[in-house]
């Protein structure tokens, strides 16, 4: 189910960094026809909701890797049919395997994105930039000359990026104008990948080769996690995850006591390269991703807090300095038959609309997701809410103390979500929002190991705009655990021509 095995392409090797293939949109001088190429994207947030065309394809990364213990078998990229009106809708309909076992594919962005928008010599939304978070290799992914079968353009090995920036862990990728950007979380693997060795790349946009080191000046953070800047206001925004030789292996509480994890965001200047302020959120909290809103002349955003799992809100405030707030939270529900006495709802991602009016959110513990009304930012009102597993769910090992209610296993299309609500990805209109449900192999395991044998799953929900509200979409279901090499993982989700998590306005 939720696959079409014929359709499989495995590629049994990637260019290397000094191998491009032809048609690249590199441009080395003015008389070159790629010179011609004008970037695409959406020239405000408002155009691209009013005006993009209704998402087709949807790529996604399938995780054999099992943490730092490897895998025989290899990730890859899948590319699964979103058109209700396609033959094979719900499907997975093209594989692009990666060149070496042990990459853990994560996160993923673009070359190129609206912050190029009419930008010469530029092809938006052209190549996927997929890094493996373990194996350090970043892997550039034509989407857009065949959009259902991605080819490989070029590789960056873990090697080169460690030899040339001293860098391990990659996360992040943002397109910027003129530059690609890109967070990692440790440094070398030489050195042991040490939390003190985060930091950022950049990256040539046209020749995809690596610039140098991109941060500036004495100050540091403690841990890499994710980012996001607005040039209009001169500013960048970051987190932080955790000491990597610690969450690489799971979570143990006693690394939170011993300060591994993360409890700050860091506030840049952009120009400059520099840390200018650091924002404490409280030991533990450990924030992840970073989202300002889309409209570029607002200064402000948020983040959720995964562990302590509290919305908060970021803003600049009259004097130009930075402050926080939080302004909704997930309380954590009394338990027994699990790890600790009261569980979290461990917020793990959230987007925005387009037009700043809803935030969704994944508590992958709990196993909802939930839709929030932020037209007043400071205070977000709950108005959809759906439970697509979790930890919590009738027949498991856990029970409430408290007498809540625990929800019903969810079962789609006869199969029964394993996992939570982990990864969340809306169309560019906002009517739909995609769920997927796997966090990083070795939590999976550790958290819902039976996931590591029957897969993860990619769900569909059709969004009520208007007054809010979540409706589980049951004609779609993208099965993981049914696919032609095993059960697989699935993670973060990117739509071709950018999405609500990719690209930003200038």
């Amino acid at each position: 189910m939720g696959s079409t095995p014929g359709a499989t392409q495995p590629i049994s090797a990637a260019p290397t960094a000094s191998q491009p293939d032809e048609g690249s949109s590199s441009c080395c001088n003015k008389s070159q026809d790629c010179c011609k190429v004008v970037g695409g994207g959406w020239k405000t947030p408002l155009d691209a909701m009013n005006s993009g065309t209704r998402e087709q394809l949807l790529y996604i990364p399938a995780v054999m890797n099992k943490g730092l213990a490897g895998s025989d078998k290899k990730d890859y990229l899948a590319t699964v049919d979103v058109d209700p009106n396609s033959p094979t809708f719900s499907q997975v309909v093209h594989r692009l395997m990666m060149p070496v076992e042990g990459d853990e594919l994560h996160h993923m962005g673009w070359n190129a994105c609206s912050s190029c928008f009419k930008k010469e010599g530029v092809s938006t939304h052209k190549y996927l930039v997929a890094p493996g978070v373990i194996s350090g290799n970043i892997y550039f992914i034509d989407v857009k000359t065949d959009p259902r079968a991605p080819a490989f353009h070029k590789t960056i090995t873990g090697a080169e990026l460690a030899e040339k920036a001293g860098v391990g862990f990659p996360h992040t990728a943002h397109c910027a104008p003129d530059e690609i950007i890109m967070s990692f979380m440790s440094g070398s693997p030489s050195e042991g990948y040490p939390a003190e060795g985060n930091g950022y790349v950049s990256f040539n946009p046209q020749t995809l080769e690596i610039n140098g080191r991109w941060e500036r000046g004495d100050k540091k953070q403690s841990f890499g996690y994710d980012f996001w800047y607005q040039p209009r206001h001169n500013v960048m925004v970051s987190s932080e995850w955790g000491e990597p030789m610690c969450f690489a292996k799971g979570f143990n509480p006693a690394d939170v006591e011993a300060g591994k994890y993360g409890e700050k965001l860091y506030v840049w200047d952009f120009k400059e390269h520099k840390i200018i302020q650091e924002l404490p959120l409280g030991r533990g909290a450990i924030p992840l991703e970073v989202r300002f809103l889309h409209d570029p002349s607002r200064a402000e955003g948020f983040t959720c807090s995964a562990l302590s799992s509290e919305i908060v809100r970021f803003f600049k405030k009259d004097g130009g300095e930075w402050a926080t707030e939080v302004v909704g939270a997930v309380e954590p529900v009394a338990v027994e038959g699990w790890a600790l006495p009261n569980m979290p709802g461990l917020i793990t991602d959230f987007v925005i609309s387009l037009d700043d009016r809803f935030l969704y959110l994944a508590c992958w513990l709990h196993g909802d997701v939930r839709q929030y009304d932020i037209t007043d930012t400071s205070n977000p009102k709950l108005v959809g809410q759906f439970f697509v597993g979790g930890s919590m769910k009738k027949g498991g090992p856990v029970r409430r103390t408290d007498n809540g209610p625990q929800p019903e296993a969810l079962v789609v299309k006869g199969v029964e979500i394993q996992g939570g609500a982990q990864m969340v990805q809306l169309s560019l209109d906002g009517k739909r929002l995609y769920v997927s449900t796997s966090l990083f192999s070795s939590w999976d395991q550790q958290f819902y190991p039976a996931m590591m044998e029957k897969g993860a799953q990619l769900l569909q929900f059709d969004v009520n705009t208007e007054k809010g509200g979540l409706t589980l979409n049951e004609n779609f279901l993208v099965d993981f655990g049914q696919e032609p090499y095993g059960p697989a993982l699935c993670h973060e989700m990117r739509i071709p021509g950018g999405d609500c998590t990719s690209d930003i306005w200038l």
